[in-house]
C-alpha cells in the first residue's frame, strides 16, 4: 500500500514518537501499514503491513484486551461503528485495559479520519502512568463523608454540601431569626459547551478549575460551592459580606480582562443580599442572584471577544473552506502532539491558529490571527528577535529548510521563558510551501 503523502501523513510522521504504535489504514481496501511500535507491544508480534485491517484489529483485541473491556472495545473498533463515529467527529477515542506479560496496562487508542476521507490514522499510547497517578490522588480522599461533600474536579464543596448549608439557613429563618446577614453570588462560565465541543473535555475541565481558583481567590473568607457543571455559588459572610460590592467588581474586572486578553476563563456573575423585609427563604435570595448572573451573561455576550479575528492588512480574507481545512489539520496536529504549545499557519493567506495554552500563557489576542509573525515578534526578547525574523523570512519566502533556534519570550505575567520551536513545512501538490506549523517546547 502506498502511504498518502498528504498533510495528515506528514504531521503524523513528524510527531509519531510520542506514541507506542502508529498505523495508517486504507478504508476502501482495508490494507494497512504500521509506521512503528514500541518495545511494550513487541510480544504482540505486530506485522509491518497487512490486509483486512478490521478483522486483524478484532483478532488482536481478543488476544490482549481485558475480558471486562472486551465487549466495549469490539463494538468501538467495528468498522461500521468506527466510520460512523469518524464521520461525526473526525476522531474516536477508546481507553481500555491490555493484559501484556501478565500485567495490566491502560491503553488509549485514537483514530483520526484523514482529510481525504479515505484513510485513517491510528495511534496507540500507554496511559498507565496517568491512571496510577490518579489512583494515588484518589487514595488521599479516604473519607467517604468528605467525598460526599467535596467536588472531585475542583476540591471545593459540592452541591450536597450546598444543600446541607442551605437547609441550616432555612431552619434559622423558619425559627424567626431575621437578624442574619448573608449574600449569595452566582457565577457561570461563558462558552463552556463551545470549549468542550471544540477543544474536548480536558480543556473544559481545566477552564472549570481555573474559574474556581478565580472565585476562591476573591472570596477568601466565604464558602464556595460548585452547584452545577459550570456554575458556582458563594454564600457571603463576615468580611466578604462587608466588602461584597468591591469583591464583586474585582471578580467582574478580572473576568473582563480575561476576555479582552484571552488569558483565562470568562465568568458571568450576579449577587443578591438577604433582606428580612422581603425574603422569606434562602431561595428568594438565590433566585435574584441567579437572575442578575444571567443578565451579566447577556451583557458579556454583547461585547464578546471570543469570536473576533484580526483582519488581514490589505490582503484577501481567508475563505471559509480554507479556514475549515486549517481547523481540520490543526485538530489532527494537536491530537498527535498532545497537550502543549501547538501552532499552524496557512502560508497562502498568512492566517494562523494557535493553541489555547499559547494564547493564555502569553496573553495573545486570539487563537486565530493574521500576520501572527508580527504579533509574536513583540513577545520575543529584543535580543533574540533577529534570529526569529531570519526563520520567518525564510519560511515566507518559500524555503522548506528550517533552522534550529531557541529564543526567549515574554509571558502574560511579564516574565521570560526560553522556547525551542520544532517546526515543519507542508507543501501543496505543486511542491510549494502551503502550511507552516509545529510545536513550541519550553526549555
Amino acid at each position: 500500500m502506498n502511504i498518502d503523502q498528504g498533510a495528515f501523513g506528514q504531521v503524523a510522521t513528524i510527531l509519531a514518537k510520542q506514541f507506542d504504535s502508529l498505523y495508517y489504514v486504507d478504508i476502501e481496501s482495508d490494507n494497512f501499514i504500521e509506521f512503528f511500535h514500541s518495545q511494550m507491544l513487541d510480544e504482540m508480534n505486530l506485522p509491518k503491513q497487512g490486509t483486512d485491517f478490521f478483522a486483524f484489529l478484532s483478532e488482536q483485541a481478543r488476544r490482549v484486551v481485558h475480558p471486562d473491556d472486551m465487549e466495549y472495545v469490539l463494538q468501538m473498533i467495528n468498522k461500521e461503528s468506527l466510520l460512523e463515529k469518524l464521520s461525526e467527529n473526525n476522531s474516536s477515542l477508546v481507553v481500555c485495559r491490555f493484559i501484556l506479560g501478565g500485567r495490566i496496562e491502560h491503553i488509549c487508542h485514537i483514530s483520526i479520519m484523514c482529510e481525504d476521507g479515505k484513510h485513517i490514522l491510528g495511534c496507540i499510547k500507554n496511559v498507565e502512568p496517568e491512571f496510577m497517578e490518579r489512583e494515588e490522588q484518589e487514595a488521599l480522599l479516604t473519607s467517604v463523608e468528605r467525598l460526599a461533600r467535596l467536588d472531585e474536579l475542583t476540591g471545593v464543596k459540592n452541591k450536597n454540601a450546598f444543600t446541607e448549608y442551605v437547609n441550616e439557613i432555612e431552619e434559622k429563618l423558619g425559627s424567626g431569626d431575621t437578624d442574619m446577614e448573608f449574600g449569595v453570588v452566582m457565577c457561570d462560565i461563558n462558552d463552556l459547551k463551545l470549549i468542550n465541543d471544540t477543544r474536548g473535555h480536558y480543556f473544559g475541565d481545566e477552564s472549570i478549575q481555573r474559574a474556581c481558583r478565580m472565585i476562591c481567590d476573591v472570596y477568601e473568607n466565604s464558602s464556595v460551592y460548585r452547584v452545577g457543571g459550570d456554575e458556582f455559588a458563594v454564600i457571603l459572610s463576615g468580611e466578604d459580606y462587608e466588602r461584597r460590592k468591591s469583591l464583586l467588581n474585582k471578580l467582574k474586572k478580572e473576568s473582563e480582562e480575561n476576555e479582552r486578553m484571552r488569558s483565562g476563563p470568562v465568568l458571568a456573575c450576579g449577587m443578591a443580599v438577604f433582606d428580612p423585609d422581603i425574603d422569606k427563604s434562602f431561595y428568594e435570595v438565590y433566585e435574584r442572584a441567579d437572575a442578575k448572573m444571567y443578565l451579566n451573561k447577556s451583557e458579556l455576550k454583547t461585547g464578546n471577544l471570543t469570536e473576533r479575528v484580526k483582519k488581514p492588512l490589505g490582503n484577501v480574507s481567508i475563505p471559509d473552506e480554507r479556514k475549515r481545512k486549517l481547523d481540520s489539520l490543526f485538530g489532527a496536529l494537536y491530537t498527535v502532539a498532545g497537550d502543549g504549545y501547538v501552532f499552524l499557519t496557512d502560508l497562502k493567506y498568512d492566517f494562523s491558529r494557535w493553541s489555547l495554552s499559547l494564547i493564555n500563557d502569553f496573553g495573545l489576542p486570539s487563537e486565530y490571527m493574521y500576520h501572527v509573525e508580527k504579533i509574536w515578534e513583540y513577545i520575543i526578547h529584543p535580543d533574540d528577535v533577529g534570529r526569529y525574523l531570519e526563520v520567518v523570512d525564510s519560511v515566507l519566502q518559500g524555503n522548506a529548510v528550517l533552522y534550529s533556534i531557541s529564543y526567549r519570550a515574554r509571558r502574560a505575567d511579564g516574565s521570560y521563558i526560553t522556547l525551542k520551536p520544532r517546526g515543519f513545512v507542508l507543501n501543496d501538490s505543486n511542491g510549494e510551501p502551503e502550511y507552516f506549523g509545529g510545536i513550541i517546547i519550553p526549555q
